[in-house]
């Protein structure tokens, strides 16, 4: 079944791709959950129109993330977690942490943009990856240090 997003989709697609997804996700899913129109001729054509109003609208959206990777080039946070003798944290290190440290120097980045590479359960130092856009990712360094 071929549908189109409405919304970016994290392992799917990003917002007005056609893509084929099975029929029971589309329908009993993707459409009734508002993230997904089916990709009739119509809906194809409006989608276009809307992509063509909106491309310097997108352009801007690009260079803002471009102007916030470059202004968070070289930021090292440091997130203090309760440890264990052995280096062990008690839990992990959540994206929700690292945006708020984020957002305590300045730099609003939703938590949902952010992954990691590895998971984080000891101390020490590790990376993060915050997709800014579909053509900007930035790898962040972060700390994890014992409270």
């Amino acid at each position: 079944m071929k549908v189109i997003l409405i919304d970016d989709i994290k392992g799917l697609g990003y917002k007005n791709d056609l893509i084929t997804v099975k029929g029971g996700y589309g329908r009993n899913y993707l459409i009734p959950k508002g993230l997904a129109l089916v990709a009739s001729e119509s809906n194809k054509k409006r989608i276009a129109e809307n992509v063509k109003q909106a491309s310097h609208k997108a352009a801007k959206i690009k260079q803002d993330a471009v102007t916030l990777a470059e202004s968070i080039e070289g930021v090292v946070l440091e997130i203090s977690s309760k440890a264990g003798e052995n280096g062990k944290i008690f839990g992990a290190v959540t994206a929700l942490q690292i945006s708020e440290a984020l957002k305590s120097k300045g730099f609003s980045v939703d938590r949902k943009k952010i992954t990691f590479k590895t998971p984080v359960k000891t101390l020490g130092d590790y990376e993060a990856v915050i997709n800014l856009h579909r053509e900007v990712q930035h790898d962040i360094a972060f700390k994890v240090i014992e409270a």
